[in-house]
């Protein structure tokens, strides 16, 4: 089966200008992966009439389907139509349902009809019109040797309904695609490389059909498996079968599938187990607590924390010791430990986390330079702490060291 593939264009200067966020090439990617179409490119381009028509020439090179968005509105600044009457060599003719859905419009509405508003009736004669029943600027469907061009408004609401009720139904129609089926492994706790060379000859001998890439992250990769094919289940099943070959060997690191998140997967394994868990925080100011709770249900297993972030808080609170700050500091394994060791104490957990470190961006010492982290975990049966050396920026920091006091839970339960 033949492989389609789509090109993305948004137009309009507030785009270029970084006024507006484009979330419509986002929606638009996920649409059409759905589909099983591919898509080959996304670009932006201004209201400008000779880099529009540059945009589509390209396009068409390269693409099936190419889908734009934006500069449909009536204002002169708007010259979308106009350059696609151009490129298609076509004229502006007056729509009659588009006009009399526009009278309709603001009819209903109680304003006054001006002949700008009439303007938003004039369409390319050689284009298809899609009614856009939110708004007042209908979608327009061109072919044009085999290919399709579809432009949509701008406004995010018009042109997903706009997709959902005549576009995709059309393209279903037109093409005849294949189905892309992705499976997502979520990993944490090992690097890019060190994945790549655990797992070389399994890659080297997936199946033509299906492709791995690497989506790397602060502290996590996904490994993403593309299985592409006539039947989803039968992608499922193959993608599924391959998983289970390369599992053995990266078991230890893998959290989840898909949309999986750490925090709620580490909540899921602490219920399966019965057991509690308390978080004793300096540097990351709550964070850890935060991941916890924003899952829902989570006071099933999360009973609170304490913020020490003085070092008054940290030994009235959590018992650490003043001898123990006199001689390491606050930012020492044996504090983190005591800290770990107190909450499970204090509020009567199963487990206690800890971090105390230097988030920076100032602070540091030639001994414990910015970016000097120790975390500690306790359970009653053992405490273990690990030192972390991270960055020069406070909030990835802060982001990194909840994260790895989270993966640090989930090894340790998966342990038990």
């Amino acid at each position: 089966m033949k492989t389609i593939y789509a090109e993305i264009l948004t137009i309009g200067d507030e785009i270029l200008y970084g006024q507006i966020i484009d979330t419509n090439s986002q929606y638009l990617s996920r649409e059409l992966d759905a589909l099983g179409i591919k898509v080959r490119r996304k670009s932006a381009v201004g209201d400008e009439e000779q880099a529009i028509l540059r945009a589509l020439a390209e396009a068409e090179s390269r693409a099936d389907l190419v889908l734009m968005t934006g500069g449909l509105g009536p204002t002169k600044d708007d010259i979308t139509k106009k350059t696609l009457a151009q490129y298609f060599e076509t004229e502006m003719r007056s729509h009659p349902e588009t006009l009399a859905f526009i009278v309709d419009f603001f009819q209903k509405r109680g304003r006054e009809i001006k002949d700008i508003h009439r303007r938003q009736a004039l369409m390319p004669a050689a284009a298809q019109i899609l009614p856009n029943r939110l708004g007042t600027a209908p979608a327009m469907w061109f072919e044009k040797n085999g290919k399709v061009f579809v432009s949509m408004p701008g406004v995010p609401q018009e042109m997903e309904i706009l997709m959902q009720e005549a576009v995709i139904p059309k393209i279903k129609t037109f093409f005849q695609t294949p189905v892309i089926y992705h499976k997502v492994i979520k990993t944490f706790g090992a690097g890019e490389t060190m994945l790549s060379e655990l797992i070389e000859d399994w890659e080297d001998h997936l199946p033509p059909h299906i492709r791995l890439a690497y989506l790397p992250s602060w502290g996590e990769v996904k490994l993403r498996l593309t299985a592409t094919g006539p039947s989803r289940a039968e992608l499922e099943a193959q993608v599924a079968a391959e998983i289970e070959k390369v599992m053995p060997r990266i078991e230890k690191y893998v959290y989840g599938y898909d949309q999986d998140e750490l925090e709620a997967k580490v909540g899921e394994w602490l219920l399966a187990q019965g057991k509690t868990v308390a978080t004793a925080e300096s540097c990351t100011g709550g964070f850890i607590g935060h991941l916890f709770t924003k899952v829902p249900g989570s006071s099933r297993y999360f009973t609170g924390g304490v913020i020490a972030y003085s070092n008054e808080v940290k030994m009235q609170q959590l018992g650490v010791k003043p001898e123990t700050l006199a001689q390491h500091g606050a930012v020492s394994e044996e504090t983190a430990c005591q800290m770990a060791e107190g909450v499970r104490q204090l509020l009567q957990t199963s487990i206690g986390v800890a971090s105390t470190g230097v988030a920076g961006p100032e602070g540091g010492s030639p001994e414990k330079p910015v970016g000097t982290v120790w975390i500690a975990y306790a359970d009653g049966q053992q405490t273990q702490a690990r030192k972390l050396s991270l960055t020069n920026d406070r909030l990835l920091n802060i982001r990194l060291t909840a994260y790895i006091v989270l993966d640090m839970i989930r090894k340790r339960l998966r342990e038990a």
